[in-house]
């Protein structure tokens, strides 16, 4: 009997331990793939339930349609106007990524080169104050940022209306000079094609304008709130846990250095528009925007917390379908043919990363002319 009970005991643990290891791989099977450090795992589109030819036809459609711009960065002062910091000598061609159930499906052109990805930074310090946020050192995005930034920036009753969510969803109408570069982006030698002509300015939290000036002034009011330099908090609290590669930088214009408790730190642009920026490569933006289809978690780790990446995506009240710094398609009008929750990154070029949270999918796609969406529609069509 102690033999006969021995073996029954055996054989129910056996049970047991099938059914753990049933229910164990079957939660794996449902949970996101996150890419370690230094790899991202491929699979064929048909692994994964996509039309192989389908896609094909995207990526061909992709691969098409180069940007206009120079190769040689020789048509950057005449777009945006004279330099405050250095530009590469040569970009890559057209390239891009896309990913699908967090799986690389297909890749082209040169995704290793680091470029500027210009206003694709501006999503970038979208996540860094979220990162102030979810550190308390940000208590309420509703609040003036003159209670916290003390440097004389916020001082005139304008300014001092400034909120810290006005400047993320820009609406800030802050007037000002950062960097040489006055607010109203007046005078073609400092703006170039994008000159404008005078305005009156309108009551803060009221007007939507893209302007670099007060995103920079946004950049400036961070680094003061951490004390320590932008591309460290982004390094440190996105980039690294992320497993981003060490190849990016976030350069800062020559004269953009400011003291902090005695030391020279760096304050960088929400663009490359008069040089610096993000510089970054395909495989990297791939990361950051699959940190945003997964609601700001990667792994077991919440970066970024779901109260302030729902908010982040969320239309403002005066912009062109737009939230913290990411385009928005609520109206369907940014991103034509692209299911309504879509959303991106928008840098000039175009240097892009469209995220689909519905379909499961995000694309990079560098130095490319026309909408975005017309590529990532017809990735969408290689969706069984």
């Amino acid at each position: 009997m102690m033999v006969r009970r021995s073996w029954l005991g055996l054989i129910v643990a056996a049970g047991v331990a099938l059914t753990l290891g049933a229910a164990a791989q079957a939660q794996n099977a449902s949970a996101p793939y996150f890419p370690p450090a230094g790899a991202w795992e491929k699979k064929a589109p048909a692994e994964v339930g996509l039309d192989p030819a389908k896609l094909a036809e995207a990526v061909a459609f992709a691969q098409e349609r180069e940007s206009t711009r120079e190769m040689d960065f020789s048509d950057q002062e005449r777009i945006f106007g004279s330099l405050l910091g250095s530009v590469p000598t040569k970009r890559a061609k057209t390239n891009g990524l896309v990913i699908y159930k967090g799986y690389v499906v297909a890749e082209f052109g040169d995704t290793t080169w680091v470029d500027p990805t210009y206003s694709v930074a501006k999503s970038m310090m979208a996540s860094v104050a979220g990162i102030a946020v979810r550190d308390g050192k940000i208590t309420n995005l509703d609040a003036p940022v003159g209670q916290t930034v003390k440097d004389g920036g916020y001082d005139s009753p304008r300014n001092a209306q400034v909120t810290w969510k006005m400047h993320l969803q820009q609406e800030t109408e802050w007037e000002g000079t950062m960097f040489g570069k006055k607010d109203d982006f007046v005078g073609k030698e400092a703006f170039g094609e994008g000159e404008r002509k005078p305005r009156e300015l309108q009551r803060p939290g009221t007007h939507y304008e893209y302007n670099d000036v007060r995103i920079n002034r946004l950049g400036l009011s961070l680094l003061r709130t951490f004390k320590k330099p932008v591309p460290e908090v982004f390094r440190d609290e996105i980039m690294d846990p992320i497993g981003a590669s060490n190849a990016w930088k976030w350069v800062p214009y020559h004269n953009s250095y400011v003291e902090i408790d005695g030391k020279k730190m760096p304050s960088v642009s929400g663009g490359t528009r008069w040089g610096g920026g993000v510089w970054i490569n395909s495989w990297d933006m791939a990361r950051f925007g699959y940190l945003w289809l997964r609601g700001g978690k990667w792994g077991d780790r919440q970066i970024l917390q779901p109260d302030f990446v729902k908010a982040a995506v969320t239309r403002s009240a005066h912009g062109p379908d737009y939230g913290y710094l990411w385009w928005l398609n609520t109206n369907g009008k940014n991103y034509p043919g692209l299911p309504t929750t879509a959303y991106g990154a928008r840098g000039a070029g175009s240097n892009t990363i469209t995220v689909l949270p519905e379909q499961d999918l995000v694309v990079v796609w560098r130095w490319h002319r026309g909408n975005e969406a017309e590529f990532v529609k017809r990735v969408m069509a290689a969706i069984k």
